[in-house]
């Protein structure tokens, strides 16, 4: 059920995944004149951010999309924090990745290649640095790639955390790979398909597994991760796999599901690893998606269920800050980009320190006066 969906509270971008709850039709938010190239966020810890790409092939398993090819083949991104802040910055994403993305979105608005003219933090290839450092794996929306969370991640690798992003082939619309093939959407022809949101989740579990299984062997910097301590943390159906792969995988400790309905199926018996909800109101007990409503109940261990006042499906993650640069502006009352890229990393990074630095988070305990725009549900976020 691909739509177009607002970014930002009512800013229409990019395409909805197909995780979302279904939204009602809205106006196109209205154009403006391209600023020029966006530039995410400086990174709020205090260590120098490096990335590198490694490309994986998991030859047990056929690929879930294509069925002429027999083997899995991954593109992880990894963010870290590295011993030197001077080098070059990489790339946001490839010229050819980004028309792709703005031409399967209808976004018209600038020229194709504008989000590879993106201007990130992260040094390219840099050495990293220390020790014992826990481990996060990322992974985005339907039809995004995971560099549509690199604030999220830079910001995490500054804090002193290793993330994983992973590209899940065929789910995107744009993957590329060393020898230049670029994969495309191949899941967008299902994604009406019955039982579509649970084949998706599954499939990720499998790919988080892989990747975990792999990254000691096919990373140098490896050694800089403390495996007993790993998160996950997605958006939107990338948010409905974090439960999945804690489902699946013992080894993935605690998740974080950002303004992603769920589909994997908790047991009656309840599941006890810490996970925490963030999302926009459309995710309020009772709301246009239950699916919190149900997994709450089953949550046995520490929970938490925030919503975000003034947020849409695509507050959290890179979109709403790259608005200025395709010339669309946002709907009135929505939560500023900067503002919602602020509340992202902040609460995120408080439930990770928590659950893999067993650091106390008071703000974790309940609302804030410093962010009013964060409600805590069931108690404090009303219904719709």
């Amino acid at each position: 059920m691909r739509q177009l969906l607002a970014v930002a509270a009512g800013l229409v971008v990019l395409a909805a995944s197909a995780c979302s709850a279904p939204t009602p039709p809205r106006a196109a938010a209205p154009s403006a004149t391209p600023t020029g190239p966006a530039t995410l966020p400086a990174p709020t810890g205090p260590r120098p951010v490096g990335t590198t790409t490694l490309y994986l092939t998991d030859t047990s398993r056929p690929d879930p999309w294509d069925l002429d090819v027999d083997t899995r083949e991954l593109k992880v991104t990894l963010w870290y924090p590295a011993k030197r802040r001077d080098g070059e910055r990489a790339p946001y994403m490839t010229p050819k990745e980004s028309e792709l993305l703005l031409k399967g979105s209808r976004v018209t608005g600038a020229p194709y290649d504008t989000l590879s003219k993106t201007r990130t933090n992260a040094v390219k290839d840099a050495d990293p640095a220390g020790r014992g450092l826990p481990l996060v794996v990322l992974s985005p929306g339907f039809t995004k790639p995971v560099s549509t969370l690199t604030s999220l991640a830079e910001d995490l690798a500054s804090r002193g955390y290793v993330v994983a992003g992973i590209d899940h082939t065929h789910e995107s619309y744009a993957t590329t790979f060393p020898d230049g093939r670029v994969a495309e959407c191949l899941a967008c022809d299902s994604d009406t398909d019955p039982g579509f949101g649970p084949r998706v989740v599954q499939g990720r579990a499998a790919d988080v597994s892989f990747v975990l299984d792999r990254l000691p062997s096919e990373w140098d910097g490896s050694g800089l991760i403390d495996r007993s301590r790993i998160a996950m943390a997605g958006q939107s159906i990338g948010g409905a796999a974090a439960m999945a792969a804690m489902l699946k995988d013992s080894r993935v400790r605690a998740g974080i599901d950002m303004d992603g309905t769920t589909y994997a199926r908790i047991p009656k018996s309840g599941f006890s690893r810490p996970f925490m909800f963030i999302g926009a109101p459309q995710h309020v007990p009772g709301g246009r998606d239950t699916s919190w409503d149900r997994d709450w109940k089953r949550l046995t261990g520490w929970k938490r269920w925030l919503v975000l006042s003034g947020t849409d499906h695509q507050s959290f993650t890179d979109l709403p800050l790259l608005s200025g640069a395709l010339g669309i502006r946002p709907a009135p009352g929505a939560l500023s980009a900067a503002r919602s890229a602020e509340l992202t990393r902040t609460y995120v990074a408080a439930f990770l320190d928590r659950h893999l630095k067993s650091r106390p988070q008071p703000l974790l305990e309940g609302p804030s006066s410093r962010s009013p725009e964060v409600k805590f549900c069931p108690a404090t976020c009303g219904t719709p």
